[in-house]
Formats: structure tokens, C-alpha cells, sequence
């Protein structure tokens, strides 16, 4: 992000500006007059077409429209001593793409055969080719991420289970990230990879005996077969539950421990007292539980207060309709941020299912606009489908290595990756709540419409919608009956 602009000061710099008309210091005279640093800085990064023809860097100004600098008569030092193309100079007359190539180079290159890893190559490229080369300069030269680049230049392969070796970092996950794209490592599911080895640590908080091996079991068996088992990659929701059963269980056998009490002697009384002396999560350790049962570690018949569901606040009619009228006509809100709120907000998805959406699922024409959620495209008339159009003519990030052939609409900041539900969530917030949004959208579309059509339309399974139908049916008699 550019820094903002100081005040101009007519006090320290009388003279203006001829381009601007504001009163900074001068940094060259042009033939249309003094131009300051501001403007001088953005003449230099101007590129086109000139009226002559002249594609490249156009400093100067006639007839009010850019032009090169035969046309305009500027003088500007623009060509780049190594590659002798146009372009804004940043070092040594070098250009920042020639500055952030040799940059690269000398940060990947072992120095012990003095050549680029073959595995490498590729991400080495895509670094070098970077069209906003002076973000790709300043990201490499930070300590920390010069550090690691030059280890990994010496490392005898390139794997993920050597960089699982090394300690976790963003800049880890970033480069890996970047490794993948480009072809030289395999993909894999990676909040799997990291939920296991989370779990790993996470049990070794556990005395060693019964207790932490029958927790491995748990995680293993049932946590992370449950992962590998379900369609696609996990996601973050299924991480993020994963992680909190497995620390309410290791809480709940590190409370057995602490009692003296093991599973085979287990009793109902102890699970009370288990769920009565502490918070509501205690509740997550059913899951534990009834995996228990079917393990025949306990006794068949004790029983444990499961997690509530169905409690959470929802978004009245009226809050809904003012809320979308402010995402269509919000201008503060980027495309990307109105286009994930229409989706909750007129069509009830989840926050997790929005951000995994891909160029397939829609499609958009000069006289249409479609997305598709479940199993037919549904149209967004004007002007819903601004914001698609929006995105399809700019995604975003696409100046960079990390997304060279993405898919995802909603591209995040790592490497191939989509936007992460937690942080589209917390951007939403200044808009609603994306939970309270969804559950009150639902709740309307089930009075209007058979639960068959919406589940085949919105991607829902049929008795989720069921549910829901009933939830809103109570509500709507309760009030009749008030009423009465």
C-alpha cells in the first residue's frame, strides 16, 4: 500500500507544482513546469502507448495524455543498464526486475556447486518473473526470509517431510506453498499434515500409559481417518473442531488421572461431575465418548450431555434486507467482500463453502451471471452480480507468484490458496454476522420453498434443511400462539 500523501505546504515550498498544482519540493523541471516528487515518482512508473507509437515509459505530458520522452522532451534516465528495456530504475541502473533476479539467484544458488537445485528451478523462475517485481525484492530481503532461502539452496532434497523438519513459520508455509504451485513438490491436504502433527505434541501432555495411548487411538482412528475419509481437503472448520475435541479429551483424561479413575472404571457419576465442574466444551468430550462405547473401553450405557445445536441468534427479515441493500451499494467494500456477503446473506452458504468456490462453479456472460451451489446455476440479476463481474475482471493477487493458473475466486494470501473462512469472516463483521446472516436466510427460504428444491439448488443435504424447516415452523407457531 502506498504511503499517503504529507499536507502540501505553500509555506516551506511556494512554488506548485505544474502537474499536481499542490506545493512540495521540486524534484525535476519539465518542459510543462516543475513537477515534485510525488508526480515524479509516478511519471516514472507510467507505461503505454504514446501517440507515436512508442510503447514503454511515458513521463512526459502533451496535449493533456502521456507521452514518451522524444515526444515530450524529458529528460529521465528510464533504461535499465542489464536488460536495456524501459522501465523505473532501482539500483546500480537496474532495473527491479533485474535487481530481484540477480537478488534470487544469488540467494538460491548453492555455493558448494554453485548452480540452482533442479527442484527449485521452477519456483526460482516464477520469483524472477514476478510483475510487481519490487513486492517479490522486498518480501526476499527481509532476515528472516533470506535465512531460510539459503537453506533451503544447500538442502540435500527438497520434500515436505524436510521442511517439516525445519520450525514452523509463516515463511515455511509460504515458500512451501510456493513449491507446490510451481511443480516442485507433490500437494498434499495441509491442514491434515498439520492437525497430525499438532495432535503428536498435543498428546504428549499426557502421562505416559493407558490413558495416552487410547487418546492416540482416538486421534488416529477416528479424528484423522474421518479426515481422510471425506470428500476434498478438510476444512478449516473440520481442523478447527478436531483440535478442540482433542484438547477436551486430553482435559477429560488428564481429570480421570487426576482422580484416579481409568476408563474400564468409569461411572455416570463421574461424567457429571466431569461436565458440572467446568465450561459448556466440556460438553465435546460426547465425541470421545461415544467413540468409547463402540471401542468397548466403557460401559455401553453411560451417557454425557452433547454439545447443544440450534442455539445460535439469527438475523431478523428486516436487518437482512437493510444488510444486502448495504453490500449492493457499499462502495468501502471490495468485490470480493460484497460478493462473499450476497452469497450468505441472499443465499443462505456457509462462510467454509463460499471461500472454496472456483471459476467452474460460475459463469458470466455480457447478458448473464451465474453461480452454482448445488446442482443446477443459480442467476444473479443486476445488481447482484456486479461484484462476480467485478472479480472476474480483476481476482487479485495475480501480480505475484503465488496464484499463477488459480482457480479459486476467492484467492488468499498463500500460495494457491483460497481466502481462509476465519479472516473472510472477521471481514465481514462490520457487515453482520455471517452465522446470525446464514441461519436467518435459511429460516426464511424454508417457508417459501420445498426443502427438496432448496437442498438441490443451495448444496445443502436435505435433512439439514429439514431441520431448519422445523426450527422455523416452532418459531412461527409460538408466535401464533402468543398472538392468540
Amino acid at each position: 500500500m502506498a504511503r499517503p500523501r504529507k499536507a502540501s505546504d505553500p509555506d516551506t515550498f511556494p512554488e506548485a507544482c505544474g502537474r499536481c498544482g499542490e506545493h512540495y519540493q521540486v524534484a525535476a523541471r519539465w518542459p510543462d513546469g516543475a513537477v515534485c516528487g510525488y508526480c515524479y515518482q509516478r511519471a516514472k512508473r507510467t507505461r503505454g502507448t504514446c501517440a507515436c507509437g512508442h510503447t514503454g515509459v511515458l513521463p512526459g505530458i502533451v496535449d493533456g495524455q502521456p507521452a514518451c520522452r522524444p515526444c515530450s522532451g524529458v529528460r529521465l534516465n528510464v533504461d535499465c543498464q542489464t536488460c536495456g528495456a524501459e522501465d523505473e530504475l532501482y539500483d546500480g541502473g537496474r532495473c527491479w526486475t533485474c535487481v530481484l533476479a540477480a537478488t534470487v539467484d544469488r540467494l538460491l544458488t548453492n555455493p558448494a556447486t554453485g548452480t540452482v537445485s533442479p527442484e527449485l528451478v521452477p519456483m526460482v523462475t516464477a520469483l524472477k518473473s514476478m510483475e510487481r517485481a519490487n513486492s517479490g525484492l522486498t518480501w526476499v530481503r527481509q532476515p528472516h526470509v533470506t535465512e531460510f532461502l539459503q537453506h533451503l539452496a544447500v538442502a540435500p532434497a527438497i520434500t515436505h517431510e524436510a521442511l517439516d523438519q525445519l520450525p514452523a513459520s509463516r515463511t515455511r508455509d509460504y515458500v512451501r506453498g510456493l513449491l507446490v504451485e510451481h511443480g516442485a513438490l507433490p500437494r498434499r491436504d495441509e491442514l491434515l499434515a498439520r492437525f497430525t502433527t499438532w495432535s503428536d505434541q498435543a498428546l504428549d501432555r499426557l502421562p505416559d500409559g493407558e490413558h495416552r495411548d487410547i487418546a492416540r487411538r482416538f486421534a488416529r482412528w477416528h479424528l484423522i481417518r474421518r479426515m481422510n475419509s471425506a470428500p476434498g481437503t478438510v476444512t478449516q472448520g473440520t481442523f478447527l473442531r478436531s483440535k478442540q475435541t482433542t484438547t477436551v479429551t486430553i482435559d477429560f483424561l488428564t481429570w480421570l488421572t487426576a482422580h484416579g479413575t481409568t476408563l474400564d472404571q468409569l461411572t455416570q457419576a463421574d461424567l457429571d461431575a466431569w461436565q458440572a465442574g467446568g465450561p459448556t466444551t466440556r460438553e465435546l468430550a460426547s465425541r470421545f465418548l461415544s467413540w468409547a462405547i463402540k471401542a468397548h473401553l466403557v460401559e455401553p450405557d453411560l451417557r454425557m450431555q452433547p454439545h447443544r445445536r440450534g442455539t445460535a441468534d439469527k438475523l431478523p427479515s428486516v436487518e437482512q434486507t437493510a444488510a444486502v441493500q448495504a453490500v449492493v451499494h457499499h462502495d468501502d467494500l471490495t468485490a470480493r467482500d460484497r460478493l462473499a456477503a450476497i452469497l450468505i446473506l441472499v443465499l443462505g452458504q456457509q462462510v467454509e463453502d463460499v471461500v472454496r468456490l472456483t471459476w467452474d462453479d460460475a459463469t458470466v456472460t455480457d447478458d448473464l451471471a451465474t453461480i452454482t451451489l448445488g446442482e443446477a446455476p443459480i442467476d444473479l440479476p443486476s445488481p447482484l452480480d456486479e461484484p462476480l463481474r467485478q472479480l472476474l475482471a480483476d481476482p487479485g493477487h495475480g501480480r505475484t507468484a503465488a496464484h499463477p493458473h488459480s482457480p479459486w475466486i476467492f484467492r488468499g494470501h498463500s500460495p494457491g490458496r483460497h481466502l481462509s473462512a476465519a479472516h473472510l469472516r472477521q471481514r465481514l463483521k462490520t457487515v453482520c454476522s455471517t452465522r446470525a446472516a446464514r441461519l436467518g436466510t435459511l429460516a426464511d427460504l424454508v417457508k417459501t420453498s420445498p426443502t427438496p428444491v432448496l437442498a438441490e439448488i443451495l448444496g445443502y443435504h436435505q435433512a439439514t434443511l429439514e431441520r431448519h424447516a422445523v426450527a422455523a415452523a416452532n418459531t412461527y407457531g409460538r408466535y401464533i400462539a402468543t398472538r392468540r
